[in-house]
């Protein structure tokens, strides 16, 4: 009964946190000048971290296993996961374009999380005999270990090409602009002024040359962030096909969920494979992630829609007014 209401307490301390941490850190995003306004929110995800670990402490302890058995258990541990990847360089006194996905994707993991969408499977209950085995801790930890990594990875790849694309229409916009100019005999004179011997000085900008290496980061933090996604969600596929065996006799089963995993495992080693290729741009792996994006919340979170499959047991039902 202590452990109930602990967890009750830390789910509401935890919701409200984030509540209040959105508005901040949506603020402190749009306005930069505003220091105090970043420390807070960093302050408040911090706060939040600890509740998500007192959280999955109390439901491990009073229910006897490892809190995996479900969604909305798979949700909180997704949160806690966001939180810790953005928590670490922070603790180091670090900035990188990591933290603006980080905590932004553990706020509303774990609002959604804690607000009470989620039925029926607040409360913990006894494992299904499938689940009864080492391999729990095991196989779902890597897999939603696995999912944030790529999740992240594949925002930073959004990230890229939605740079890339703007930085493409400014470009298209001078180039037409002085193709414009150059009818004009009266400005031909200045056009030449404003051009070095190359003729490239009129398209270079400060903006341009920030905007490349701001592509740069973005697809080096993302392929290694993706690249460890992927060790993760290779080791959670292999060991779930282990654990399959022994608890149904069979490597693979053809279940929903056996099939999009290996369709997000397969999406992102193209993405490897693309990016790996120095002759391509980085847009085009970054496009591949982008797919890989929505694979992912097919596989993740559009199978325990259906509720359908070997997998049944992690579905969920929604409140109903």
């Amino acid at each position: 009964m202590i452990f109930l209401i602990l967890e009750h307490i830390l789910t509401h301390i935890s919701f409200s946190i984030v509540s209040i941490v959105i508005p901040i850190y949506l603020i402190a995003l749009l306005v930069d000048e505003i220091g105090n306004l970043y420390d807070s929110s960093e302050k408040g995800m911090i706060a939040t971290f600890f509740c998500i670990t007192g959280l999955l402490v109390t439901r491990w302890t009073y229910s006897g296993h490892f809190p995996l058995s479900n969604l909305y258990e798979s949700l909180i541990f997704l949160s806690w996961s966001f939180s810790i990847i953005h928590i670490v360089p922070y603790l180091k006194k670090k900035k990188h374009h990591l933290s603006a996905i980080t905590a932004p994707s553990a706020i509303f993991t774990q609002g959604f999380t804690t607000s009470g969408f989620l039925t029926e499977i607040h409360q913990s209950a006894i494992l299904v005999p499938a689940l009864q085995s080492e391999w729990l801790i095991m196989h779902v930890s890597m897999m939603v270990l696995g999912y944030v990594a790529l999740l992240c990875g594949s925002l930073l790849s959004v990230a890229l090409l939605v740079i890339t694309f703007r930085k493409d229409i400014k470009i298209f916009y001078k180039s037409n602009r002085l193709v414009n100019e150059s009818f004009s005999f009266d400005k031909i004179q200045y056009i030449n002024e404003k051009s070095d011997g190359f003729g490239n000085t009129y398209f270079f900008s400060a903006n341009n040359y920030y905007s490349s290496q701001l592509i740069q980061q973005l697809d080096h933090w993302s392929y290694r962030v993706i690249s460890i996604g992927f060790i993760f969600l290779t080791i959670g596929i292999l060991s779930g096909a282990v654990w399959a065996n022994e608890a149904w006799g069979s490597y693979w089963n053809w279940d929903p969920k056996e099939i999009w995993a290996f369709i997000t495992w397969t999406v992102f080693a193209i993405y490897l494979h693309t990016r790996t290729n120095t002759k391509l741009p980085p847009a085009n792996s970054a496009i591949v992630a982008s797919i890989g994006f929505l694979i992912i919340w097919i596989c993740y979170f559009g199978i325990n829609l259906l509720g359908i499959g070997l997998h049944s047991y992690g579905s969920f039902t929604l409140t109903s007014n």
